[in-house]
């Protein structure tokens, strides 16, 4: 082979030009350019030759659709991940928060227990009501499409419900803009929630048939509820009390029952979707437990017969209060229990709040000389003296730092026991007590002892709301001045159910027996569970009881005796006037005059104490046997024809009530 290198084949390219305006050669086979006709404009000169475009090679789309691939792939597993988290590790958590957002539970009230008095009278009762409620949610501008709906339901609102629109508007649209619910009012009556429905309802139809128009009231609904209501209105209000705002017992029998009485509420529990029940769904509900009904001791009639004569009584004198209070001598039951100025607790708005609770358990007082009645028995019981020992009453009785005197001026008494307490004489009871002991420290003792006995100092065993047990000072802190008034009722405070009880305990033979409110409870079931028994105790002996009784039938029956006024025909009615220096719970300084009467009947054979109080008279007398005696005798009279009692038919003993010197 020959080593000279082979000939390179020579690729025809483009002519070159042979100079400056020198005319292209045609490439073979192309046709010759034609030449322009006579005339005709010059044809016009090609411009150099373009390059070629270069050719863009694409790579391989594999590695791109890998990726696309794997970030699928990711996207899918974490969806996985939080599908398995969700549907198998989180489940119940996750179910648990949709059955909160999709059921809501609603108090099923218990309906209260009643209060009657001892014939079962209601005296305290509850009727349907209901509470306006509504979903603050369901008046945002996103839901009504308006940005007014709390005002203009608002207005609506206001009248029906007595409230201002203000006030409402502030509920309608709270701060928690997640809030689905609010109370409007609590316990209307159905008449209300009719008139609410009713324009709901107008405002519903109006909606259907004008595309503009819009229910502002959609979001208002009812709670089923009950209220309490006092058929007799002011009657018995002091022992009944009241239910407050939130239903529970405000005061007196209701604040002190009110567990008894309120029963335990249930729950109801339905699926409900934007705001409104969803029936298929289902519902699970706790029925409510209906409180007890409590039966009083109370007599109504003559709880009547107390209120209205002491209200009258308390008009006619201008005084600032006056209390009644009716026992049954034998069995402690409280029959009558009244105090004036009262108040209405179907209505508190338009109570005087000085009127509202009991003031015959919640006034102490200084009890004046229906406290002598005390002092004798201490004398009669340590047979110091007996109903006809003279006793010889000075117009004055200088003792410790002070100088003692009846309420009248007199020339020197000649007095027995039995007149000393018919004349009501403070220096006649201090000259008897002071016998009790051979000093007068020791016969402070004595007394003291038969005051405790008889329940002063103590709480009556009534267990009612703010009650008060009194002021009794021990005698070692008794001052000079109080070692010779506590013997006729001065410098001893006590409330008018304790100083009631101290004659039923005399009228009882000597025990006493504690006072009762309550007979018992009837529950749900209809069972009537009796109140426990009361105590009993014996202050002084039978013989004791039996004469002192017979001693005060003086203070009614001798023409010289301060409690004439108190008389009931054929009746033996015993009893003790008492005039005592007030003090003024303003001021706590002595102001005006604590006026009562005290006493039952018949006297041989007691069965009913009645016990009247009347404060700071302030016209006409203020003399208790003038202005207690007539309201005693209205309301004894009144209970024992109620209870048909009769008259014993036997003559008094009149025991002598002065002696000849």
């Amino acid at each position: 082979m020959s080593d000279r290198e082979p000939p390179r084949r020579r690729v025809p390219g483009p002519a070159r030009s042979a100079g400056r305006g020198a005319a292209r050669r045609p490439a073979p086979g192309a046709r010759p350019a034609r030449r322009p006709a006579p005339g005709a404009r010059p044809a016009r000169r090609p411009g150099p030759a373009r390059p070629a475009p270069k050719t863009i090679k694409l790579g391989s789309p594999r590695p791109r659709l890998r990726l696309v691939g794997v970030a699928l792939t990711l996207v899918l597993l974490a969806f996985v991940v939080r599908l398995v988290q969700v549907q198998a590790v989180d489940a119940g958590t996750y179910a648990s928060k949709a059955e909160q957002n999709r059921y809501v539970g609603q108090v099923l009230a218990a309906e209260r227990g009643e209060i009657t008095d001892r014939h079962g009278v209601a005296l305290a009762t509850s009727e349907d009501a209901y509470d306006i409620t509504a979903d603050p949610t369901m008046f945002a501008p996103a839901e009504l499409e308006i940005t007014d709906g709390p005002e203009q339901a608002a207005a609506l609102l206001a009248p029906i419900l007595g409230q201002s629109q203000d006030k409402l508007v502030g509920k309608l649209r709270p701060e928690n803009k997640k809030q689905r619910y609010v109370k409007l009012a609590g316990r209307q009556t159905p008449q209300v929630w009719k008139q609410i429905k009713d324009l709901k309802s107008t405002l519903a139809k109006k909606t259907e048939t004008d595309k503009s128009a819009v229910n502002v009231l959609a979001g208002v609904f009812s709670v089923p509820t009950s209220k309490r209501v006092y058929p007799n209105n002011e009657l018995a209000a002091g022992i009944l009390g009241w239910v407050n705002a939130s239903g529970k017992g405000g005061g007196g029998i209701e604040l002190q029952l009110d567990k008894q009485l309120a029963g335990k509420d249930g729950e109801i529990r339905y699926a409900q979707s934007g705001g409104r029940l969803v029936p298929t769904a289902g519902s699970t509900e706790t029925p409510a437990v209906p409180g007890s009904d409590i039966e009083l001791t109370i007599d109504r009639d003559i709880q009547w017969a107390a209120q209205n004569a002491i209200s009258k009584q308390v008009e006619k004198s201008k005084a600032d209060r006056g209390y009644v209070i009716v026992q049954d001598t034998r069995t402690g039951e409280v029959l009558a229990m009244a105090n004036a100025p009262g108040f209405d607790p179907n209505d508190l708005s338009e109570a005087n709040p000085d009127t509202l609770g009991n003031a015959a358990l919640q006034d102490a007082f200084e009890p004046g000389s229906t406290a002598k009645v005390l002092s004798m028995a201490a004398v009669l019981e340590e047979n110091a003296a007996t109903p006809q020992t003279h006793v010889v009453v000075p117009n004055r009785l200088h003792r410790g730092d002070r100088l003692f005197k009846d309420d009248i001026d007199h020339p020197t008494w000649y007095l027995t026991l039995n007149g000393v307490l018919a004349k009501s004489s403070n220096i006649g009871t201090i000259l008897a007590t002071g016998q009790l002991g051979k000093t007068q420290s020791a016969a402070n003792k004595v007394l003291y002892d038969y005051l405790r006995a008889f329940g002063l100092g103590s709480h009556t065993g009534l267990g009612f709301p703010g009650e008060t047990k009194g002021i009794l000072a021990p005698p070692g802190q008794w001052s000079t001045s109080q070692q010779y008034t506590i013997p006729f009722g001065q410098g001893v405070s006590v409330n008018a159910m304790q100083a009631a009880s101290v004659y039923s305990t005399i009228a009882n033979g000597g025990v006493r027996v504690e006072p009762r409110l309550v007979r018992g409870s009837k529950g749900p079931d209809g069972r009537f569970t009796p109140a426990p028994k009361p105590e009993k105790k014996r202050v002084v002996s039978e013989k004791t009881a039996t004469t002192l009784s017979r001693m005060l039938e003086s203070v009614v029956d001798d023409e010289e005796g301060t409690g004439t006024k108190a008389r009931i025909p054929g009746y033996r009615v015993a009893g003790k006037t008492g005039t005592a220096n007030r003090v003024d719970p303003a001021t706590g300084k002595y102001h005006g005059y604590t006026s009562s009467f005290a006493g039952f009947a018949p006297a041989d054979k007691p069965r009913v104490t009645v016990y009247c109080v009347i404060q700071n008279a302030t016209r006409g007398s203020y003399f208790g046997g003038q202005i207690c005696g007539p309201v005693y005798k209205q309301v004894m009279e009144f209970a024992l024809k109620s209870l048909q009692v009769p008259p014993t038919g036997a003559e008094p003993a009149r025991l002598p009530v002065t002696f000849s010197p």
